[in-house]
């Protein structure tokens, strides 16, 4: 397809995510090749972005994870090259990435989230337990794919779960348990794809479950039609708020008595053969070809 011209796919890179990316990325490579896209692999672990500009890449598609990728910092540096990219642009990126910081912007907008609170190497591990409860999530605040994260059920698990967390992150989050199922919602250009419920043996969706395990259960669409539309709406909202653009993926928790809590938004959802995006997309009658095909077609600069 030359209408898109000289395409490079941005993946692999210096995160902890790189590996998922590279997997991520040899799969969106391949469907643009199928589709006759003149597309290439550009791995900035191993090349510097002013290649880019040198080679006369006239689009990219981002398929980079966490840090130095969904941050906003590629995105910048495109956006000083003049070069259209997928996704988010730098701002939305930036918060998006910050769990802490997107919590913050949610709850002003009015939408749920689960309580939670900030920790340090000093805090109070019995009023941390006594605010929030047992068991509860620890997680760095700007990782992904659960890279760090914890389920803590007993305070004598608090302060190792605190540092295994702070070895990825200065921010570290502790959120309150919520009892209820996970439910993703893929969003494409302006319109919310349908949901997926996860359910896993594991301790909680972590990254094995999400990356390696085969007895992860997906369900699609993840919850009942009216249910599904109701919430829409809101999922729209949670992605418009924070000024997110092109695609991404929203991640909840549904309490049993069908209250939603709001958990984060990843600007750059994964692209494996275990991942979301495609398979809400699949439902939606969008080939994984096709899918790929619409978010570089959103691909844009000055968002």
């Amino acid at each position: 397809m030359s209408k898109f011209g000289k395409v490079a796919v941005l993946f692999g890179g210096r995160s902890a995510e790189r590996e998922v990316s590279l997997k991520s990325g040899a799969a969106v490579l391949a469907a643009l090749q199928r589709s006759g896209v003149d597309a290439h692999a550009f791995d900035p672990a191993e090349r510097d972005l002013s290649d880019l500009k040198k080679e006369k890449f006239e689009r990219v598609f981002n398929i980079l994870h966490g840090r130095y990728g969904e941050d906003g910092t590629v995105q910048g540096a495109l956006e000083l090259m003049g070069i259209p990219y997928t996704g988010s642009g730098v701002m939305a990126s930036a918060l998006a990435m910050d769990k802490w910081r997107t919590k913050l912007v949610w709850k002003a907008a009015g939408l749920p989230i689960a309580d939670y609170e900030l920790l340090t190497a000093d805090s109070d591990w019995e009023g941390v337990v006594r605010r929030l409860g047992l068991p509860l999530f620890v997680k760095p605040a700007n990782e992904g794919s659960s890279v760090g994260i914890s389920k803590v059920k007993k305070i004598e698990e608090l302060k190792a779960a605190y540092e295994l967390a702070a070895r990825y992150d200065r921010l570290v989050l502790a959120e309150r348990f919520i009892d209820g199922h996970e439910v993703q919602f893929p969003i494409v250009g302006d319109r919310v794809l349908p949901s997926i419920r996860i359910e896993t043996p594991h301790e909680f969706y972590d990254y094995e479950a999400k990356y390696l395990a085969d007895d992860t259960r997906y369900t699609c669409p993840g919850l009942p039609p009216e249910a599904e539309k109701q919430l829409a709406d809101i999922v729209m909202r949670s992605f418009h708020v924070l000024g997110c653009s092109g695609w991404a993926r929203v991640d909840l928790i549904i309490d049993k008595s069908g209250q939603p809590y709001f958990l984060e938004m990843n600007t750059l959802p994964g692209m494996t053969d275990h991942s979301l995006v495609p398979m809400g997309a699949r439902q939606a009658g969008i080939s994984f070809e096709q899918l790929v095909l619409q978010i570089l077609e959103g691909a844009g600069i000055g968002k």
